[in-house]
């Protein structure tokens, strides 16, 4: 226990609490106790009566509270509760009949725990009351009646002769008895068979003639049940004989009256009509046929069977029916009965019915119905296997899919319940599957798997045929997952049916081959001979699994290294077929539930196998490729990759090895196996792969032998079979280049390619069309061929032969057969190039082939890309250029226009329209055309060429569409970037077309497109290096002028026009400072025609670059500044141009530098909202300081000169005013925001900051909620929904004005944390102003400390204004400074004290409490705020219990203010200042602990909290009465609905208890409300209330007398809680500390809380009333 310190409760504080110190010893207390045994039974009756009359209750969960709270007394006082609910029920004769079942139902509850401490009179007083609840009414089955029976059953456990002394006293001979006392005979049959079975003879022969006398078929009903319970307890007397008190006891004891009853029972009431009773009928003849005599049964089971079934079509629920026959079955075979075989047809042929009929429901009755069928069936198969099998498996032929799958069922289940009768019968049962096998219904299919299984688990399978059944579950493993159906089985099925037939297959083929040792050698190597057949890839997956078990199984069992011998056994793969089979299908790795993996793994385990040579090679490469799948996905895997691996790892094999019989084996068997794959082009095409790569490594004849024999037999017809024939030939070219050439013209020299026949006969009849594919895939074959032989081989070899044969095949416009020719070239050339000879070559036909690209090119559709073949195309021209000889200059003309036009032209694909491929194939074609550009580019690498280029490109440069300008830019900084990478001069020369390509390319800068504007500055960067270069400069060099183009790329990227243009003008400056003197004409004439551009943004850019660089290079023309400016303003009502625009505010400025005074007011009479015009002019005055302040001195007077608002009365003279704003002040304030939003103000509005900041601030606070003007309400009306409205609203644009203020004074931090906050929009609500405005002080203190003392200054003038809301703005913000440490910083603080102190005596109540906030604040304004608040301690504890005691404010809310002052500054104040309030203070804020505001609760209690924790180690003991007054409240409030509150509570608990001075308690209290953690209510309060009662157990009374005042509470949780919290201290108090607790009170306010409206509460009393029986 922890330690608690000597130190508790004082003396004195005790007495005051009214304790007459009990301290007398628990021997004492009970020694009054045995001499008032009166008052104990008083109290005690009194609780239970209280509870008693509460079981009326209507809500359940109260009525379960009573129940339990009962069970508690009687938990204490077993004997007397049970005595008062007995006095209860007899007073009480007509209370209702469910809560005379709740009262019996909690006596059977304490009877059943406390049955061994019940004395035999009260016992018989019990038996007494519950024979007579149970008999008083005639209502059969009825709850009250079950209660009361319950009661018996319960007592009857121990006393069961007295129980039956009275049972029997109701049992009479020759009178019907009451249902419950039959109903309770029974029941006491099963709890207590041992004590009932002696009395059964009795209970039997008095039974008998009543039956006869029951007419009542719920009479009957109650009959059956008992004799079915009689027999029932009788069986397991008997089964237990060597436990029973009566060893002596015998079946024939009871066979006579069974019987008696027997034939009464299924002669005269299983006829009845009534459903109930002949389900109670046949319940019972189960049992009792096991107690009849055996010559007896024998002589009833012809009638007794037949009647049994007969009762299968009365009824839809046939469980007991079922169970019952189950019952008589086994008590005929076990008196070895004859009858069974005479009726076992008709009994067949019943069950099978059962079984067979559909489930209409999965309830457990139903299922455990068919299971008792079962169990029927089992009995059957034990004695007559033979006539039962040859009932079932005709069966298995009908038409009936339920008859086949009901059949199958019980054929399952008598496999596995009759193991030992079916042995001998395995042949006959396994030859009769056959039909089943070629059944197609699902549900007959799940069935047979499951029948397999069960044969496999016993031996079955590996009788002859067993492989047919294997053979059968693999085939089920095939089915493809996409066919099987997608209906569920109808409701109640069995579960497994609801798993379609594959998964159940798969799942079974597994099991069989793990789990079942005598399978192994039934199944291995059996299962190999499924891999290879095409049908059953789908079972691949599992197959390998199991294969792979059942192979490490047998190794390690010690099998031979090899594990199959393939000679031997004629229907096994050979290990070639095994190898391209499992190779093959791991090409699509995710396939098939991750075949990839099982095959890898099963040929890892098949290695020696395959070739003993590949033990050691494969057992280290095939781990390496099934990691690369666990690292993948089947979307993050490369499939590419993949199969290049798997070649690879194929090449190494080969490698490895070295037979070239065995390669010819392996190639053969390949090339058998491709027509497997026709259907998944995929795989077809890297099996093609693996004869090519395998054709590498074999002789010379073998490849022209097995060419030849592949050129026969491919399937041209099909478009994707041509790549993987290609790569084939072109794999094998690799090692066999003149073998594949020559094998390849053979067959273009044969008949093949013509119509009429040839030596190939399978080529008779070809088509036209077909004769094309043939073509295509021979190309192709020819372009492979050239791509991965030897280049130098190829480049000898590639007119002569490798074109010849192409264009020889080519003679059609077929698509197909063009799109095979131009990638075949483009390989061929692509070869030729790469080849080291390729610098030497000579292609004469090079021209004739650019022509045909051309032609190709020029036929493909604008409007669609869809094919490869345009990149194809100019890939192949790419490689052509480079060649020798060079292209004539038309020519190269002719290229450049035709690729630009098919490509550029191309529409963009709309958003989410195009996928992945179409995107891909978009960017490799644009990417072709810039390689093509570029290699054209490199045979002129002069201007002149570079002119030429852009010219073929300038058309597009200048398009009206967009996407048409990205492309051109794109394309020309690709050949820009080129022409600079291979820049060499040899000669100064000058690059005379700068300045044309600049002009070109610079007003795209501000192009609609982000990219398209890079592109552009990339464009204007290379020009300017490559001025540079030619200039003389090295490549390497860097000009710091031209690099800053690169830092300017960002601005492009911003979509402001503003920022735009600003980046426009910055290049234009870095372009005229390295723009040579002789290209600045040009460059001017070629921008001003850009002035004409379709975009109007680069329109525009034009503009700005031209006025940049006559500003920056020609001088000369400045003054011609004033003309245009006068023209742009003539035009400024006509468009709304930048520089026209510019032009007007300069004039303003101007005429504003004269005569300010006049401008201001003429712009100050112009109409609200100001026009966009009237905004521009307004900031063109802050173009120069001095002028601008001028401008914001005259606006500030005209702000003040007038009245804010005026009131007005809108109807009545008695309606509300409301205040509308004046004219001047609000158009003033409209103009101070567009003139200190111009960014040239900032010096001056530095100057005039404080003047500004209070003025506005005044503004804002005395518009809020005033109106507009009546007539400026209309345009707001008008405007409303548009921006201008909020503009014109008097308060926002006083905000919006303050806003730019500060962002214009360099406190931009200030406005960024005022808006993170909201507080914008809090300054222009009448709830919100308060708040913003402290908000603003906030993020003034923090952002912008150097203002505050002038802005303070400025400030304090106004606190005397007349205006009250201009007081109470002034007092926040001053007041939220002090919250900063920035005012001792600035010594600030006394001029705030004092102006503060001088408020509290405001007239206004909201100055007052905003007095009190700001010296709050003290607490956390500086670094050293212990010593400020110390020093002015008095000042503060004095004005914070002045607003305590504030009269004049009837809401409260300065008081308020006060009580979260003083939380804030206890911490703080000397501890004598405090000593001398503390107790004013903590009996001042204890009224609101009960407040009905939350914050005044929240507040008081936090402050309390605050109060214990000052006073830690040194609390006075007249503050610690105050300390326990308030234990009471703050843990009930710990349940108060509001959070806010609950959290104050947690706190204030945490700083009292240790004034307790007790560790335990303290601990308690940590435990459970540390910060985070979720407090479970009564789990604390009950760990609480037993440490107070521990240590304080004088405090019992003071704590259950404050609870009972919070048993009046308004809140529905305190009001649960204060009965809870007195129930706890009642449980954990002693005995001896009654005397503390006014029971009659405490109980009475109980009862009264009984009545609550609440169910909760009434819960909560009635389980605390259960615990005063400690008390009673």
């Amino acid at each position: 226990m922890p330690h608690c310190h000597s130190r508790c409760l004082p003396a004195c504080l005790l007495g005051s609490l009214g304790v007459s110190g009990w301290r007398s010893s628990p021997c004492a207390l009970w020694a009054v106790e045995a001499e008032n045994p009166e008052m104990a039974e008083s109290y005690m009756e009194k609780l239970s009566f209280t509870l008693l009359d509460a079981i009326t209750d209507k809500e359940p969960v109260v009525q379960e509270q009573v129940c339990h709270a009962l069970c508690s007394l009687g938990e204490a006082r077993p004997r007397e509760m049970l005595r008062a609910c007995d006095e209860y029920l007899r007073q009480h004769d007509k209370l209702a009949h469910p809560y005379r079942a709740l009262v019996l139902r909690a006596m059977e509850m304490v009877l059943s725990s406390h049955i061994h401490q019940l004395d035999k009179d009260t016992a018989s007083i019990i038996i007494l009351l519950a024979s007579s609840e149970m008999t008083r009414t005639k209502d059969l089955d009825c709850d009250w009646q079950r209660a009361a029976s319950s009661v018996l059953v319960a007592v009857g456990k121990r006393f069961i002769s007295q129980v039956m002394e009275e049972v029997l006293s109701r049992f009479q001979p020759g009178v019907l008895p009451h249902c419950s006392v039959l109903q309770t005979l029974a029941r006491l049959s099963v709890s207590n068979a041992f004590g009932m079975v002696p009395f059964l003879p009795s209970i039997l022969s008095t039974m008998l003639p009543m039956l006869g006398m029951a007419k009542q078929d719920a009479l009957r009903v109650v009959f059956c049940c008992a004799l079915q319970h009689f027999s029932e307890s009788t069986l397991e007397y008997l089964a237990n004989l060597d436990q029973a008190p009566d060893p002596t006891v015998r079946r024939d004891t009871f066979a006579s009256d069974i019987f008696s009853a027997y034939d009464i029972l299924f002669h005269h009431w299983l006829q009845s009509r009534d459903a109930k009773l002949r389900l109670a009928v046949v319940a019972a003849l189960g049992p009792m046929s096991h107690l009849l005599p055996s010559e007896k049964l024998e002589e009833q089971l012809p009638k007794l069977l037949p009647g049994v079934l007969s009762l299968y079509r009365k009824h839809a629920e046939t469980f007991h029916v079922s169970k019952s026959l189950g019952q008589i079955l086994e008590a005929a075979v076990s008196v070895g009965s004859r009858t069974l075989e005479v009726q076992l047809d008709a009994l067949l042929v019943t069950l099978h019915t059962q079984i067979c009929v559909p489930v209409e429901s999965s309830s457990p009755l139903v299922m455990s119905s068919q299971k008792e069928v079962l169990r029927c069936f089992t009995v059957l198969a034990c004695c007559l296997p033979d006539r039962l099998l040859a009932f079932l498996l005709p069966r298995l032929d009908t038409s009936s899919e339920r008859l086949r799958v009901g059949t199958l069922q019980i054929l399952r289940h008598i496999i596995n319940s009759a193991a030992a009768q079916m042995e001998v019968k395995k042949p006959f049962i396994l030859s009769s599957m056959r039909l089943p096998l070629l059944d197609t219904n699902n549900k007959v299919k799940r069935a047979v798997v499951q029948v397999i299984s069960a044969m496999a688990h016993h031996g079955y399978l590996e009788q002859p045929g067993g492989e047919v059944m294997i053979e059968y579950i693999v085939q089920q493993c095939a089915l493809p997952p996409e066919q099987e159906p997608e209906n569920p089985g109808p409701e109640g099925e069995d579960p497994a049916a609801a798993d379609s037939v594959r998964a159940i297959s798969v799942r079974t083929l597994y099991l069989v081959s793990t789990t079942v040792d005598r399978m192994s050698d039934v199944l291995w190597p059996y299962l190999l001979e499924f891999l290879i057949p095409v049908h059953f890839t789908e079972a691949l997956t599992p197959l390998c699994r199991s294969l792979v078990h059942l192979a490490l199984k047998r190794q390690e069992a010690g099998a031979d290294a090899f594990l199959v011998q393939f000679e031997a056994h004629a229907n096994l793969p050979s290990p070639y077929a095994v190898t391209t089979r499992l190779l093959v299908v791991s090409s699509s790795p995710y396939l098939g539930g991750g075949r990839g993996a099982a095959s890898l793994r099963l040929l890892r385990v098949l290695r020696r196998s395959i070739h003993p040579s590949l033990a050691q090679p494969w057992e280290t490469a095939i781990p390496l490729l099934l990691e690369c799948l666990e690292e993948h996905t089947e979307e993050t895997l490369s499939l590419k990759e993949w199969e290049e691996k798997l070649l690879m790892f194929l090449q190494d094999t080969l490698a490895v090895v070295s037979d070239n019989t065995w390669t010819c084996q392996l190639s053969l068997e390949m090339r058998k196996q491709l027509p497997c794959y026709n259907g998944v082009p995929q795989e077809k095409n890297f099996l093609y792969r693996c004869v090519g790569t395998t054709l590498g490594a074999a002789s010379k004849e073998v490849v022209r032998k097995h060419l030849q024999e592949l050129l026969g037999a491919a399937r041209y017809q099909q478009e994707a079979e041509h790549e993987g024939l290609a790569c084939c030939f072109g794999i094998c070219a690799i090692a066999h280049l003149e073998d594949t050439l020559a094998q390849l013209e053979d067959f273009i020299r044969s008949d093949v390619l013509r119509k009429s026949s040839g030596i190939f006969s399978i080529f008779k009849d070809r088509g036209e069309q077909e004769l094309e594919k043939v073509k295509s895939a021979l190309i192709l074959c020819y372009g492979h061929m050239a791509m991965r032989a030897p280049h130098e081989l190829v480049l000898a070899k590639a007119e002569s032969e490798f074109l010849r044969n192409m264009f020889q095949c080519f003679n059609t416009k077929d698509p197909a057969l063009k799109l095979c020719l131009v990638q075949s070239l483009c390989m061929l050339t692509q070869a030729i190039c790469s080849s080291t000879q390729a610098s030497s070559f000579y292609f004469s036909r090079k021209a004739e082939l650019v022509a045909q690209m051309m032609e190709f090119i020029r036929a493909e559709p604008l409007d669609s890309l869809k094919t490869p073949l345009r990149k194809k195309a100019m890939l192949t021209c790419t490689h052509l250029v480079s060649l020798e000889p060079a292209l004539e200059e038309q020519a190269q003309a002719d290229v450049i226009h035709g690729c630009l036009h098919s490509v550029m032209g191309l529409l963009p694909e709309p958003d989410g329209a195009a996928g992945g491929c179409r995107e891909t194939l978009y960017l490799d074609t644009v990417r072709a055309l810039e390689d093509l550009l570029t290699s054209l580019l490199q045979r002129n690498m002069t201007p002149q060429g570079l002119q030429i280029m852009v010219e073929h490109l300038s058309p597009w440069i200048k398009s009206p569409k967009g996407h048409e300008r990205a492309r051109a830019l794109g394309l020309s900084a690709c050949l820009l970037r080129h022409f600079l990478q291979h820049l060499h001069v040899s000669a100064l020369v000058p690059f005379h077309n700068l300045g044309l390509l600049i002009g070109l390319f610079s007003p795209r800068c501000a192009d609609l497109c982000p990219a398209t504007r890079q592109q552009a500055v990339d464009c204007v960067y290379t020009l300017l290096y490559l001025q540079l270069g030619h200039e003389g400069f090295s490549r390497d060099y860097r000009d710091n002028v031209a690099e800053q183009l690169l830092s300017l790329k960002d601005g492009l990227v911003h979509p402001d026009p503003a920022i735009l243009f600003q980046t426009c003008h910055s290049i234009a400056q870095i372009i005229a400072k390295r723009l040579p003197p002789d290209q600045l004409i040009s460059l001017l004439l070629t921008m001003f025609e850009g002035l004409g551009d379709p975009d109007q943004n680069c329109s525009r850019a034009a503009t700005v670059m031209i006025n940049c660089l006559l500003k920056e290079r020609g001088p000369a023309l400045l003054e011609k500044v004033p003309e245009i400016v006068s023209v742009l303003r003539s035009k400024l009502q006509e468009t709304q141009e930048e520089h026209i625009l510019l032009a007007a505010q300069h004039s303003v400025y101007l005429l504003a530098s004269q005569h300010c005074a006049a401008v201001v007011s003429s712009l100050l009479g112009s109409p609200l909202p100001f026009d966009s015009h009237t905004c521009a002019l307004w900031r063109a005055l802050a173009v120069e300081p001095n002028l601008t302040t001028q401008v914001l001195g005259l606006l500030l007077e005209k702000m003040s000169r007038d009245v804010p608002f005026k009131e007005s009365r809108a109807f009545l003279l008695g309606s509300t005013p409301h205040r509308v704003a004046t004219l001047l002040p609000l158009v003033a304030t409209c103009a101070l925001y567009e003139v200190v939003s111009a960014p040239a103000s900032g010096t001056a509005v530095q100057e005039l900051y404080p003047q500004l900041f209070v003025a506005l601030l005044l503004r804002i606070s005395c518009t809020v909620g005033v109106q507009l003007p009546r007539n400026l309400q209309a345009k707001e009306r008008r405007g409303a929904g548009t921006a201008l409205a909020r503009a014109l609203e008097p308060c926002s644009s006083a905000v919006d004005a303050l806003r730019a203020l500060l962002l214009r004074g360099g406190s931009q931090d200030v406005v960024q944390c005022v808006e993170l906050e909201g507080g914008w929009e809090l300054l222009r609500t009448s709830a919100g102003h308060e708040e913003g405005v402290t908000q603003l002080a906030s993020a003034m203190a923090r952002c912008a400390g150097p203002r505050l003392p002038l802005v303070v200054k400025t400030l304090v003038c106004t606190q005397n204004s007349v205006y009250e809301i201009q007081r109470v703005t002034s007092t926040a913000f001053l007041a939220e400074l002090l919250s900063s440490n920035v005012v001792n910083d600035l010594m600030l603080l006394e001029s705030l004290l004092d102006n503060l102190a001088a408020r509290q005596k405001d007239s206004s109540t909201g100055v007052r409490r905003l007095v009190l906030r700001g010296l709050a604040n003290i607490a956390s304004g500086s670094p050293d705020k212990g010593s400020q608040v110390r020093t002015h301690g008095p000042q503060l504890l004095t004005a914070m219990i002045s607003g305590l005691d504030d009269g004049d404010d009837p809401h409260g809310l300065v008081a308020l203010e006060a009580m979260v002052g003083l939380a804030r500054l206890l911490d703080l104040v000397e501890p004598w200042d405090l000593r001398l309030v503390l107790l004013h203070i903590a009996i001042r804020i204890r009224p609101f602990f009960d407040s009905e505001k939350v914050e005044f609760r929240e507040a008081s209690i936090r402050l309390f909290g605050h109060l214990n924790k000052a006073c830690h180690g040194d609390c006075e003991e007249v503050f610690l009465e105050q300390v326990v007054g308030a234990l009471v409240p703050l843990l009930l409030h710990l349940q108060d609905p509001q959070a806010p509150v609950a959290s104050a509570c947690r706190f204030a608990l945490c700083m009292c208890i240790p004034n307790l001075d007790c560790e335990e308690l303290a601990a308690t209290i940590h435990k459970h409300l540390q910060e985070g953690r979720s407090l479970h209510f009564g789990e604390f309060l009950n760990s609480t209330c037993k440490t107070l009662m521990h240590h304080f157990p004088d405090l019992l009374g003071r704590l259950v007398s404050t609870n009972l005042f919070y048993f009046k509470s308004t809140l529905e949780e305190v009001r649960a809680a204060a009965p809870m919290f007195t129930g706890f201290l009642v449980l954990h108090a002693e005995p001896e500390q009654q005397p503390q607790v006014d029971l009659e009170q405490l109980i009475a306010a109980l009862q009264l809380l009984l009545r609550d409206p609440a169910p909760g509460v009434r819960e909560k009393s009635a389980e605390t009333l259960g615990r005063l029986v400690k008390f009673a």
